[in-house]
């Protein structure tokens, strides 16, 4: 068996993020890391929305982004300490649109260690050097500079190691011109922490606290004091050299707050702004809470650190404050935000904390919580990560099927619905007096950036509307409004001209009109124009070409041309810039062919090619498209990119053919099912370039996207007739048609492959079942450090109480005032976090939900302490036709050091269709019940580690059988026929017979491998697929002489050498195929993703990543992808120096897995590569994109 690894979703969580002009202008950008990928994004400074300009997997794991710029430069580098054992500086290249990568120093060996260089980066605040630094002992500084043609340079690295220290975190220190300067939070660990400036000459070393996490940079030089804020637990520290003294201030809490008091507060992130004349710092805490902090100077001395609360936002992993007045919040867990900082907090009642305020040791400042101030919301980017838990299937009856993803953590977790899609947001939606049959959207003059008008074609009038602030109706536009018009367009510089059944109405700009009359009882019945060219067919099958002359007039060519058949569609492409005329007509017949025909003057109207179709076209359209931005001599940007021509069947199939620009011939064809309707084909823009919206029973936008491809259905109704539309508030909009309705709709996640609805949880989702009948899911949600409502509402009423009995006899009456806020204050816990209970606190419910309203059905609280951790929906042989769910509960686990008072497996009963859970009751077990799965009408229940089969009895579940020789610890149980696999928590999988007669669980195999298996899924009899904890997965397989008719040998007087292999079972599993991901893998499963397709195994991952592995069908198929998977590991290596294999072979040599993510970078390589590996495969370029794009469509999209 070979698979083939194809990523449908990238991870969506952020480890890193960084701003500055990487691209040399000067716009503000974000560089953010995901795990093994880096993506560039950019925030539009109008509208707010955050764009992805690129994305690039690196195939290694990213451990430290920095940004940095040489003195007096304008473009920011960026810095990639990664696991490669090499330092990589990138460039980014707009004109390409792709990372540079300029240098690539090797220093260490691969992989995460402790002593490579590699975890922290810092950069001197005047680019001057870069410090990269492992975790312990070893330390180099890389010197960059410029030569004389102005390109980077960097110096061998000077060696700062430090032996018995692990570092904390790394901050270059901003001390002007100076030497540069870095400084190490450490801790010695034979004399407990320490603060170490290591300049380049000079390291010096102060005693801190040993709970230090962060360090922020003071400005310095000609800005500010210079030195370093340090932040540890409770307090943030001033520092710096000479006789500057500490200046600590604590870190304030929220007043009335139900968390463990005995719990100390940190600061996990932070942002720093500079202009010219200020600075600032904004802190977020570890509840979100963020704080501006200011320094108080007096003469170069930092006299007080002054703290005021800014606003609180989703706990981050990294902000960043842009020059354009934006923050950007990389959230830990959940959706990413963009904020607008409206306010900088100066003016506000809010109060201000000092350093220089009296407080006793230990006592600290109090704040009260809001909602947001300072900040607006501007935009949000959607994010999976993490997945906790996704099973695909169709419960909406759509043909194809939804995934059903359980992500987030805590207050904001929720269950999403992602279906494969655009979203499609509806601007407007106006009824109209009648069906009409086309729109289309003309702009006044060839300068104006926004449409001027919308003309709706009925079947016998057509309707012109104006768009301004609102869209009406207008009477004076010069087109003749008595008819229905076949199409229009702007022409020329200014004018506009009109198609209609009986001519051709030429309106100028100063409202002249100019008509063309077909000739006697001929009618025109297909036209197409573009902004210089018009062309008819008319009854009969003859075309007559039009031209614009360069006063304005359009002139007709003096020949007509007389086809064989009847026309059904023509289309004429866009006129380049720069040029005359389009130099091809597209027109379809009747007799299911399509031909090319010249409009060049020298050989005008004569056919170049033809091709034969399967059936008869229903439209076409010729766009250009998959080009490179490229500037010409006078600064005019333009696109270069191929001519396609898209042929639209009555069949619902939608043909791409590429048009040589020269020749005129076809060729290249690759054919997509959209639908069941015929399919009809408008062109639009989309972020710039021509774009192919086609309309089938749904409709589907075909684009180009970061050098790929994209054919993505909407995720709209039907509709009818489509027309691009430009306004100010959509810029790149599409007017369409359906019904009797007229629709303004925006595309703004181009690029998404699923588009999602999401539905708010409790708690963080742990595992879903499905139950088959109604199809409502029942979810566990399961927290630990937390409190259940009653506990919550518990605690406040305590609070309050004691809130009164502190005041004095006067202050009584307004204590109970205080207390009685206090109860009533409800801040919503999906923005101000949760409480944190402490340690062995556990908070956990069972909720049923209808996934396709996403309402809940029911919700059972469990008491506080219990966990729920597994949950299955089954059948018991003895009760008939009922449903019942099993939930297994741990009571008062504390995971470190472990310990567990027991469990319980809960037992409901569905009644009301599904829709209600009724307790029966509670079984208590002696360990925690971590995975239940139905067996033959009875449940098999993984309690610690002894496998058990149970019956439904009327007190309790009733003990029928048990084995107890699993290793440690049983995290999942599948059961096929009368096999059970079960997965061990570190020791991969167990394969178990059940026995009827003797009623008996024996084992016959087992994995020889150590796996700390997450998740499994059974593929067949004798093959499961497992992933573990570190991001890999493996294929698992029986050999074919396995024999499961094994006794168990009690006595143990059988003979020696039958007592099994390695201490395990005396049969052994073969392993198919490993492969590493790189990312945790937490749910498997074979399923087909598209009606038809073939079956495939999808996985979802903790980053929010999702991805399949399919099985190859043929030999020679793998033969091919074997060889362009090789040649890319040589020809395009791993943009952070990562060696690709060694990276999918993270922990066991990978094995019968190509992987596509690597081949699909053949779209992305520059031509010439792209010539030579082609040749190598005996191909051309075209037919290797067509075999990578053919296997992923085949399979999913």
């Amino acid at each position: 068996m070979f698979l083939y690894n194809l990523t449908l979703q990238r991870a969506t969580g952020i480890s890193f993020a960084i701003h500055g002009n990487f691209s040399g202008t000067k716009q503000q950008e974000i560089v953010v890391s995901r795990g093994k990928i880096l993506e560039l994004l950019r925030p539009d400074p109008n509208t707010g929305k955050v764009h992805t300009l690129l994305t690039v997997e690196v195939f290694g794991v990213i451990r430290s982004l920095m940004a940095f710029r040489l003195t007096g430069g304008t473009k920011d580098y960026i810095v990639v300490g990664s696991d490669s054992g090499r330092i990589v500086i990138l460039e980014y290249q707009p004109s390409k649109n792709m990372f540079e990568k300029i240098h690539q120093e090797t220093f260490g060996k691969s992989g995460c260690r402790r002593i490579v260089p590699g975890q922290f980066l810092a950069v001197d605040p005047k680019g001057r050097a870069v410090m990269i630094s492992a975790i312990e002992k070893q330390k180099l500084v890389y010197i960059l500079n410029r030569d004389a043609a102005a390109r980077l340079t960097i110096s061998s690295p000077l060696e700062a190691h430090k032996a018995n220290t692990l570092v904390y975190h790394v901050v270059g220190v901003d001390v002007g011109f100076e030497n540069p300067m870095f400084a190490c939070l450490e801790m010695d660990y034979e004399v407990m922490g320490t603060l170490s400036l290591s300049g380049l000459l000079t390291p010096g070393d102060w005693p801190t606290s040993p709970s230090q996490t962060v360090g922020i940079i003071v400005p310095g030089g000609s800005d500010g004091p210079s030195g370093v804020l340090i932040c540890s637990e409770n307090y943030i520290t001033y520092k710096n050299f000479g006789d500057q003294p500490d200046i600590r201030c604590p870190i304030p809490r929220r007043r009335n707050d139900l968390d463990d008091p005995e719990r100390g507060m940190i600061f996990v992130c932070s942002a720093t702004h500079k202009t010219k004349s200020m600075f600032f710092f904004l802190a977020q805490t570890e509840q979100g809470d963020i704080f501006k902090i200011t320094l108080e100077t007096d003469e170069d001395m930092v006299t007080e650190i002054r703290l005021k609360y800014f606003d609180t936002v989703p706990v981050a992993a990294a902000m960043c404050v842009l020059k354009t007045g934006f923050l950007f919040v990389a959230s830990e867990f959940g959706n990413h935000y963009l904020y607008q900082i409206a306010h900088l907090g100066d003016d506000d009642e809010e109060p201000e904390f000092s350093s220089a305020m009296p407080l006793e040791e230990g006592d600290t400042f109090f704040f009260q919580p809001r909602p947001l101030k300072n900040l607006v919301l501007v935009d949000e980017l959607d994010s999976l990560s993490p997945i906790l838990f996704c099973q695909i299937a169709d419960l909406a009856n759509e043909d194809t099927p939804q995934l059903y993803v359980a992500c987030g953590r805590g207050p904001r977790s929720s269950l999403r619905v992602l279906r494969h899609g655009l979203e499609v947001s509806e601007m407007a939606v106006s009824e109209l007096p009648g069906n009409p049959n086309a729109v289309w959207t003309v702009r006044r003059h060839i300068e104006d950036e926004f449409d001027a008008y919308i003309i709706v074609s009925f079947v016998n009038a057509t309707l012109v509307l104006s768009i301004g602030e609102t869209v009406e109706e207008v009477t004076d536009s010069g087109f003749l409004g008595t008819t229905p018009t076949l199409s229009c367009s702007l022409l020329g510089d200014d004018a506009l001209v009109q198609v209609y059944p009986d001519g051709i109405r030429h309106i100028r700009a100063d409202k002249r009109v100019n008509e063309w009359k077909t000739p006697g009882k001929k009618t025109i019945v297909k036209c197409a124009v573009n902004q210089r060219q018009v062309v008819i067919a008319l009854t009969g099958g003859e075309l007559v070409y039009f031209e614009m002359d360069p006063s304005g007039q359009l002139n007709e060519y003096t020949e007509r041309k007389e086809m064989s058949a009847d026309v059904v569609c023509m289309s004429l492409a866009n006129v380049p810039p720069g040029e005359q005329r389009s130099r091809f007509l597209a027109v379809g017949l009747v007799d299911n062919t399509v031909r090319i025909i010249s409009l060049d003057p020298s050989d005008c109207l004569q056919p170049l090619s033809m091709q034969a179709l399967p059936a008869q076209p229903e439209s076409l359209c010729i766009v250009e498209m998959g080009g490179t931005e490229k500037q010409d001599e006078l600064g005019e940007r333009g696109s270069i990119g191929f001519l396609y021509l898209n042929i639209g069947l009555q069949n619902g199939v939608l043909l791409r053919t590429v048009l040589d620009p020269v020749t005129g011939d076809l060729s290249d064809t690759r054919t997509r099912y959209l639908g069941s309707r015929p399919v009809k084909l408008f062109r639009v823009r989309m972020q710039g370039q021509e774009a192919v919206l086609a309309m089938s029973s749904r409709s589907w936008l075909s684009y180009s996207y970061q050098s790929r491809f994209h054919l993505t259905p909407l995720s709209y109704e039907t509709l009818e007739f489509a027309s691009g539309f430009a306004s100010e508030q959509c810029p790149e909009g599409i007017v369409a048609i359906s019904t009797n309705t007229l629709r303004i709709l925006a595309l703004e996640k181009l690029g998404a492959v699923f588009n999602q609805v999401a539905f708010p949880l409790q708690y963080t989702p742990r595992k879903f079942v499905i139950h088959p009948e109604s199809n409502n899911l029942i979810i566990i949600e399961t927290d630990h450090n937390a409190y259940t409502e009653a506990t919550k509402a518990q605690r406040k009423q305590q609070m309050a109480e004691e809130m009164v009995e502190a005041a004095g006899e006067d202050e009584r009456e307004l204590a109970a005032e205080m207390a009685a806020a206090f109860l009533n204050e409800n801040l919503p816990e999906s923005i101000f976090g949760a409480p944190k209970a402490g340690n062995g606190q556990w908070a956990s419910v069972i909720r049923v939900m209808n996934p396709i309203q996403g309402n809940t059905l029911d919700l059972v609280q469990l008491e506080q302490n219990e966990a729920a951790f597994s949950v299955a929906v089954c059948r018991f042989s003895n009760t008939g036709e009922d449903w019942y769910v099993l939930v297994g509960v741990a009571k008062d686990l504390i995971l470190n050091p472990r310990s567990v008072a027991g469990g319980f497996v809960y037992t409901y009963k569905l009644v009301n269709n599904g829709e209600k859970l009724e307790f029966l009751h509670k079984t208590p077990v002696e360990e925690v019940p971590a995975a239940i799965a139905p067996f033959q009408g009875r449940v098999l229940i993984g309690v610690g580690k002894l496998l058990r089969v149970y019956d439904l009895g009327k007190k309790k579940l009733l003990r029928k059988c048990e084995n107890k020789h699993i290793a440690n610890y049983i995290s999942g149980i599948q059961t096929i026929g009368h096999r059970v696999i079960v997965s061990d928590v570190q020791e991969s999988f167990i394969w178990v017979r059940y026995k009827r007669n003797e009623n008996q669980l024996i084992i016959f195999a087992d994995d020889t491998y150590p796996r700390w298996v997450t998740t499994a899924s059974l593929l067949d009899y004798d093959t499961v697929a497992g992933a573990d904890k570190f991001g890999n997965i493996c294929v698992v397989r029986l050999p074919p002489n396995t024999n499961d008719e094994v006794d168990e040998d009690p006595t143990g007087n059988k003979a020696l050498w039958d007592r099994g292999l390695l201490n395990g079972a005396s049969q052994k599993a073969e392993v198919i195929m490993n492969y590493h991901v790189g990312e945790t893998v937490l749910s498997l499963q074979k399923t087909t993703l598209i009606p038809g397709g073939s079956e495939s195994l999808v996985y979802t991952t903790l980053s929010g990543g999702i991805g399949i592995l399919v099985p190859f069908t043929s030999h020679e198929d793998h033969d091919f992808f074997q060889h362009v998977e090789m040649h890319l590991r040589s020809e395009h290596p791993p943009l952070c120096g990562r060696d690709h294999l060694s990276f999918r072979s993270y922990y066991f040599p990978v094995k019968n897995v190509i992987d596509g993510d690597l081949c699909e970078q053949f779209n992305s390589m520059e031509p010439n590569k792209q010539k030579n590996v082609s040749e190598e495969l005996d191909r051309t370029p075209p037919e290797v994109s067509k075999k990578l794009e053919d296997i992923r469509t085949r399979y999913a999209f």
